[in-house]
């Protein structure tokens, strides 16, 4: 019996096309994935490609604000021990301010104000994680050095004046710091300048030259805690902001996940069905007993 040429064209074709889908659904079921490559689904790919640029994005915003949130934690702590020692300084003032204390008394608090500038000054040049936190954007630069040379006391600010901030996977920009100059040195209420002073003043014994230290030492506290508040709300914004962009990465990934996945049971199943009609064909050209096509096969 004479065998049709066409027929044993068309049965080496699905014999090649079986072996295919075999060998991709045996590749799906072992990665777990329908789609390993553009061809297997080009507008599947497409989509993929754009959920994993949108989730990477969303990744790295997160990582780097878990660390702006780091500092700007230890900045409001900072800020909130200086309020502390600026209250305590006031307390000082007002006493050495009264009339009633002699000069070994003046003395001694002039002595204990200049352990609160001290403790000022070190609290100002806080860094974390080997930046300091009030230079501006001179992260590597201790911002204050004292000049004890002087009379009264000087401080210098090393740092800038620069403010940074960090993009939102959206476009916001949060500020992520203040310089120490504005919350330190700040002209209008220049907090290291006005305890130098009034350590001076104390000693002296001046006392309306203290009183109007007082006064300068409420409007530093009144700016270091506008400055404070600043930071907070930073802070408030880049946690809610990180949340809801972990939030979103889950979302897409599993979005990700629902369109590049395979279905176990489901490829499982088309496996043992492509596995059976390639079984079936193996019997029809064995069938032809026709040599060329035993060649192809093998």
């Amino acid at each position: 019996m004479r065998v049709d040429p066409n027929y044993i064209t068309n049965l080496s074709g699905s014999l090649s096309q079986s072996s295919y889908a075999e060998q991709q659904l045996t590749n799906e079921l072992s990665s777990g994935l329908r789609i390993a490559q553009l061809s297997d689904d080009p507008v599947a790919a497409a989509q993929n490609a754009l959920f994993s640029n949108a989730i990477n994005r969303l990744d790295s915003f997160t990582q780097s604000s878990t660390t702006e949130q780091g500092k700007l934690q230890v900045a409001d702590s900072t800020l909130g021990q200086v309020v502390t020692q600026i209250t305590s300084a006031i307390s000082l003032a007002t006493s050495a301010g009264n009339g009633t204390l002699n000069a070994s008394n003046l003395s001694s608090i002039a002595t204990e104000l200049g352990g609160i500038r001290d403790q000022v000054l070190s609290l100002a040049n806080t860094s974390y994680q080997g930046q300091y936190l009030f230079s501006g954007s001179q992260g590597s630069t201790e911002p204050f050095t004292l000049n004890g040379s002087t009379t009264p006391t000087t401080v210098t600010y090393n740092g800038d004046s620069l403010t940074q901030s960090v993009q939102t996977p959206a476009g916001q920009s949060i500020q992520v710091n203040v310089p120490g100059s504005a919350i330190f040195t700040n002209p209008s209420a220049n907090l290291l300048g006005t305890l130098n002073q009034l350590i001076t003043d104390v000693a002296a014994g001046n006392n309306t030259a203290v009183a109007a230290d007082s006064t300068n030492l409420s409007a530093a506290l009144t700016n270091v805690s506008t400055q404070r508040a600043v930071l907070d709300s930073s802070l408030s914004q880049l946690t809610s902001t990180s949340t809801y962009a972990t939030t979103q990465a889950t979302q897409l990934t599993a979005q990700q996940s629902a369109l590049i996945s395979a279905d176990p049971a489901t490829v499982a199943t088309q496996l043992q069905t492509a596995e059976v009609q390639h079984q079936a064909l193996l019997s029809v050209i064995s069938a032809v007993g026709k040599s060329d096509l035993f060649s192809y096969i093998q």
